[in-house]
Order: structure tokens, then C-alpha cells, then sequence
């Protein structure tokens, strides 16, 4: 299971509002990928994606979508599927981020300079995977960062039907049973609507944000 998170020096990066986003939701671009960098950004509702090939982007989109704790869509045949797949948590963290950003997938933007960054979050214990292993296989899988009752969902993959959905409902679990109360997932697609998801204002994910994170020095995670 997850170990107790280390705060890492702080950013040497003042971070910008959040409201100061364009219409696309890109508050800034520059700044680095380091530890608190990339913590104190999420603190701040912000979070990291490229901008063309070797700039960083940091974004604030308006509506935020969410997965409501209590609202994940559930199907029988999904709850069925649940017990054909064995769940693990960080056990395979760079793989399963690795095939989320496979580059044969439409709209990829995991580079490497990602992939290093949140493996060393994952070695400090802040960032995570749900995994999904078939017949010892791992067929899917999401990751996501962790700070006090907060969970910023990054990204997904799957290679076995319902693989991916099945990580998410065993995550979902564990945020209930460990107290969170915030599930980010940035966008809100058709896919992840079907799931539950659904848009938020910026002020009122930015106000559900600082409920959940609690300032720096005072993290704990389950």
C-alpha cells in the first residue's frame, strides 16, 4: 500500500492564478517538472501538460470536470467484470504510465521528461497507479497523484476490455476508505461522463481543492 508522502524542497517558481487562464484553460507556460514544482501546482489548481515539444504548459481548464465520490456509474456487467482481475496499487507504476502514453494512441502527450517526473513522485509517495493484471498479465490501469483528501486522475489505458473502468471503480474504493474527498480528472469527455464525471465551475473546484489539500508541512496520506 501507499507509504507516507516526503515533502520535497519547495519550487523555486512563484505560480500563477489559476484565473489568469485563457479560454483554452493554459494559465503559463516554462517553469520545470521538479518535485515541488509540480506539487505546489496542483495545490494551486494547476496542472502540467507539454505545449508543443519541449515547452510545459500549465493548466486551469473552466469547467473542471470531477468524479464525484458517491457518483461513479456502476454497471452490473462492470461489477461483474471486477472479479476476473486481480488490483494492485504501485506495483508497476512506469509501465502503466508508459502505456498510457503510448505513442500509437490518438492525442499522446506523455513524453519521458514526464514519465521521470511522476515516477520520482511515486518513489516519494505521491503519486500512484491502480493497476488491473489478468492471468499475471497487467492489461490496464490509471495514475494520479495524491495530496492529503485530493486525487488528480492523469490518464488511463487498457488492453483487455473493461480493464481501465475496473482500476477506477478500485480506486474509487480507496479514496472512499481513505478519506478523500476530491477526484480531479481534469476534462470531461463523453467516455468519462458515461462514468460519472461531471463539470464544475473553476471557483467551485478551486474552493472543493482547498477543502481537500491542506497547506504544506501538514500532509498526511493514507
Amino acid at each position: 500500500m501507499p507509504h507516507t508522502p516526503v515533502e520535497p524542497p519547495p519550487t523555486a517558481w512563484a505560480m500563477p492564478s489559476p484565473h489568469d487562464a485563457d479560454s483554452y484553460g493554459l494559465v503559463a507556460v516554462g517553469a520545470d517538472l521538479e518535485p515541488g514544482t509540480l506539487l505546489a501546482a496542483y495545490r494551486a489548481g494547476l496542472f502540467p501538460m507539454p505545449v508543443g515539444r519541449k515547452r510545459t504548459g500549465w493548466w486551469s481548464p473552466n469547467p473542471r470536470g470531477i468524479l464525484p465520490l458517491d457518483g461513479l456509474k456502476v454497471s452490473r456487467s462492470l461489477r461483474k467484470s471486477c472479479a476476473r482481475f486481480d488490483i494492485r496499487m504501485d506495483t508497476e507504476f512506469e509501465r502503466v504510465m508508459r502505456a498510457c502514453g503510448d505513442p500509437r494512441r490518438e492525442h499522446g502527450w506523455i513524453n519521458n521528461e514526464f514519465v521521470e517526473a511522476y515516477t520520482r513522485l511515486n518513489r516519494m509517495g505521491w503519486a500512484h497507479s491502480v493497476e488491473a493484471w489478468l492471468d499475471g498479465e497487467l492489461v490496464g490501469g490509471l495514475y494520479g497523484l495524491r495530496i492529503d483528501r485530493f486525487f488528480a486522475g492523469e490518464s488511463m489505458f487498457h488492453t483487455v476490455t473493461d480493464a481501465s473502468k475496473v482500476a477506477l471503480v478500485a480506486l474509487v474504493d480507496w479514496l472512499h476508505a481513505t478519506g478523500a474527498v476530491l477526484l480531479d480528472v481534469q476534462w470531461c469527455t463523453p467516455h468519462l461522463a458515461s462514468l460519472g464525471v461531471v463539470e464544475v465551475p473553476r471557483r467551485e473546484y478551486l474552493a472543493l481543492l482547498k477543502q481537500a489539500v491542506r497547506p504544506a508541512g501538514s500532509s498526511t496520506s493514507d
